[in-house]
């Protein structure tokens, strides 16, 4: 079977994710990235998330856009300025260095699997369940692993839950088959 359908939640939920750990670090108030507000603290930890995500996962600029409530063309211009921003400007450097320090931590502590049956075993175990009679197949890769979960229309959406939450200390994928 060929995908149909490239699924881009995990995308946009490791970026949630990396806004969420941006804005605890800093000591911002929760989801404040989104707001519409220009000043300079919430303006650099914006550059600074969307820069680290471009460069660590290529992650598309609709979702960052979509997630910091900006225009993707916005996007553009954190990428363009990042590498002046950083040679000159203190208070940019050292946020930006204090973010990727923690990411970079984070990110390296997270696990990944080396066989597909130990994948499956793990999902089934922490609460996946499967269909006899699958509609939809959900396509799940953890480092070298891969497996397959069944599912139907109506359970797809609590199994997608349930293996985002098995797998939340993971590095995972996941494919709409």
């Amino acid at each position: 079977m060929t995908p149909i359908y490239r699924s881009k939640m995990t995308e946009e939920d490791n970026f949630r994710n990396l806004c969420n750990l941006t804005t605890r670090l800093l000591g911002l108030p929760d989801n404040s990235l989104s707001l519409k507000s220009r000043k300079q603290y919430l303006q650099i930890a914006r550059s600074i998330v969307a820069v680290i995500t471009r460069q660590e996962h290529g992650t598309h600029r609709k979702i960052i856009g979509k997630v910091l409530n900006r225009d993707r063309s916005l996007i553009y211009h954190y990428e363009k300025n990042h590498k002046g921003n950083y040679a000159t400007w203190e208070i940019y450097r050292e946020t930006f260095n204090k973010v990727y320090t923690a990411y970079k931590n984070l990110s390296d502590s997270k696990e990944t699997f080396l066989e597909g049956s130990a994948l499956k075993r793990y999902l089934l175990k922490n609460g996946v369940k499967e269909q006899f009679d699958p509609q939809v197949l959900i396509e799940v890769k953890s480092g070298e692993a891969t497996c397959l979960i069944k599912t139907s229309y109506f359970d797809f959406s609590n199994q997608l839950n349930n293996i985002k939450l098995a797998l939340n200390k993971h590095h995972y994928s996941i494919q709409i088959i």
